[in-house]
């Protein structure tokens, strides 16, 4: 629990000892059924599990990791639990004779100073043998559980300082020793949780990586314990390879980029900074946090080593061939310093339940912002903007606690792309994560959402523009305790590449009363019956110049009232004739050009017109 841990947690680690050798299609097929399994054993805890976080909306991910700690392969999940999860299992690696590792153990890891991302993300972990009693893997599954059995329902405390506020840390703990469930154990996490179906879920985690075990073992019995640690080597090593060739493209230099966070949960500071410089020095890129903000007093912007590292490499795999396997190999290839004492590297025992949202994103968006300059045909940013989504608590008649953590339908983050305009509800980052269906919500909440309604002129203008953002607006329908963190209204998603930012987040609770008010900072408040609440989402950000884009395209997003006229003229030099209301809107290009050429004036520097 300490910084010289963390580096001992990210050192390099050795490729696995066998004389065995391997093709690159054996290679393959082994990795290949790997990520099958990883994949069965996510789709096992999204089909069993209760939560909604988990079974509507996905956010779990299936990895394998290596006898010596190494990210070995993956299923489709939220990206960013890809490379968190190693540090985790590397931690109980480190003291398998500590926590007596054998056949038929499951474990239980999330502390942030243990290798962990923030407190909710619970990993739960088993080593696979062979029958020589060999150890050759560990089978993982990552998944955010709804409470952490700290101060606030949910594991989200705005003011708190230290990790003991927000829950209970895990280094290590057995869950199930050699086939048999701990029910101490078991009882003791499940008894320091609120959510009442979450001993369904732990038991969900635990279900799917004992089948993936068993999996995983016939596997290594059909192509032998040599083998498989040949396979693995080979791919970490072709994976390696693939992305220093890559980096090799790449223009020598130094790229810099500063992205902010706007204040933290208390409002005690704003302007909270990430920098980044990545280095290109022939095949060899180097990520460096230097310069983040270090100020020891922040509250509830402090991202854990684990998840800062993990977030670099989510943007860094977005910037690269997508066929690359996704391995230890791309640590391998990548340098990435993150000092000692700075947001993205805390002190030990600071609280990290918030900083998974910021100052996570704005690392990826910062990196995203520095290599835009290199490969601005694969920048994309993967971020999720928002502070938080409104997380709304209450307790039924048996006094069970119910949260509707807001990861409903929406639309926001969507940024553009080279090519393509910002699309669909959710930004990249959020992978195979799945916005619930609102009728699933009021079938378990007492809760009625009333409208999710995109917003117009909240789109990032661009030659390609950003999705437009959209106002929620829901209703609660029992006393309940709604809790909120409000940020990207000061600095929202940046534009890529000279196209212009997204539109900054606004929320409202109350509304319709003499008591609504907007969220300036921050909220923990009781809502009685009836309250109305209205989050409004940014949308995504543009690329390249908004002057650049197909005025016809812009004829289209006012018809599809993405846009209004006025924003037509003022963002995209675009003029029309006509109206909407007769549907005999047109673009008049001659004035079109004018208008153009008389906002031109710095606007399209980037693009050297």
């Amino acid at each position: 629990m300490s910084f010289e841990l963390n580096r001992e947690l990210a050192a390099r680690r050795e490729a696995l000892p066998t004389a065995a050798s391997v093709d690159p299609v054996t290679a393959a097929i082994i990795r290949g059924g790997m990520e099958t399994i990883c994949f069965e054993a996510a789709t096992h805890l999204g089909r069993a599990a209760s939560s909604a976080i988990i079974n509507q909306s996905n956010e779990r991910n299936g990895s394998i990791v290596d006898a010596h700690g190494r990210l070995a392969g993956a299923s489709i999940g939220t990206p960013h639990l890809t490379f968190v999860t190693g540090l985790t299992v590397r931690y109980g690696l480190m003291h398998q004779q500590d926590y007596d590792w054998g056949p038929g153990d499951v474990f239980l890891g999330n502390d942030p100073d243990c290798g962990g991302g923030h407190l909710p993300d619970y990993n739960v972990y088993a080593p696979v043998y062979d029958d020589a009693g060999e150890l050759i893997l560990v089978q993982c599954l990552q998944a955010h559980q709804g409470d952490t059995g700290g101060k606030d329902p949910g594991g989200f405390t705005l003011e708190a300082t230290d990790i003991f506020t927000e829950g209970l840390a895990f280094p290590c703990l057995k869950l199930v020793h050699r086939g048999e469930r701990r029910r101490d154990v078991f009882d003791f996490v499940v008894r320091n949780n609120r959510f009442p179906s979450f001993a369904g879920d732990l038991a969900a985690m635990i279900g799917g990586v004992q089948h993936s075990v068993r999996l995983l073992e016939d596997l290594i019995r059909q192509w032998g314990s040599g083998k498989v640690k040949a396979a693995i080597n080979y791919n970490i090593q072709h994976t390696e390879l693939r992305v220093r060739e890559e980096v090799n493209r790449w223009p020598d230099g130094a790229y810099e980029a500063d992205v902010f966070v706007d204040h933290d949960t208390i409002g005690s500071a704003s302007d909270i900074r990430v920098h980044v410089t990545c280095t290109v020095a022939g095949e060899q890129l180097t990520v460096d946090l230097t310069g983040t903000d270090d100020r020891p007093d922040l509250v509830g912007v402090w991202n854990t080593f684990a998840n800062s590292r993990g977030y670099v490499m989510t943007q860094i795999v977005a910037a690269m061939d997508p066929s690359i396997n996704k391995n230890e190999g791309f640590f391998d290839a990548v340098d990435i310093v993150i000092p000692e004492g700075c947001i993205a590297h805390p002190p030990p025992n600071k609280p990290a339940a918030l900083g998974s949202f910021h100052p996570a994103c704005e690392i990826t968006e910062a990196v995203c912002v520095a290599l835009s300059e290199i490969v601005p045909e694969r920048s994309a940013p993967q971020v999720y903007k928002m502070g938080m989504p409104n997380a709304v608590i209450g307790f039924d008649e048996q006094g069970r606690m119910w949260m509707d953590q807001g990861v409903d339908s929406r639309s926001c983050d969507a940024s553009a792309v080279q090519g393509i305009d910002g699309w669909g509800t959710c930004p990249v980052s959020l992978g195979n994560l799945l916005l619930a269906q609102v009728e699933d919500a009021e079938s378990r909440f007492p809760v009625i959402n009333i409208s999710r309604e995109m917003t117009r002129d909240s789109e990032g203008p661009g030659r390609w523009r950003g999705q437009p953002g959209s106002l929620n607006v829901k209703q609660v329908l029992e006393p309940a305790t709604a809790m909120t963190w409000m940020v990207t209204a000061e600095h929202p998603l940046r534009g890529m590449c000279g196209g212009d930012d997204a539109s900054p987040y606004e929320n409202y609770f109350k509304v319709g009363t003499p008591e609504e008010h907007k969220v300036e900072l921050s909220a923990n408040e009781i809502l009685p019956a009836g309250s109305v609440i209205a989050y409004q989402y940014g949308g995504g950000g543009g690329f390249e110049p908004a002057l650049l884009r197909d005025p016809a395209a812009v004829r289209e997003d006012v018809l599809d009232e993405i846009v209004s006229i006025q924003r037509a003229r003022e963002k995209y030099g675009v003029v029309f004739t006509g109206t909407v209301e007769e549907f005999d809107l047109e673009v008049d290009a001659a004035a079109t050009r004018a208008e153009r050429e008389a906002l031109s004036t710095g606007r399209l520097a980037w693009a050297g017109k």
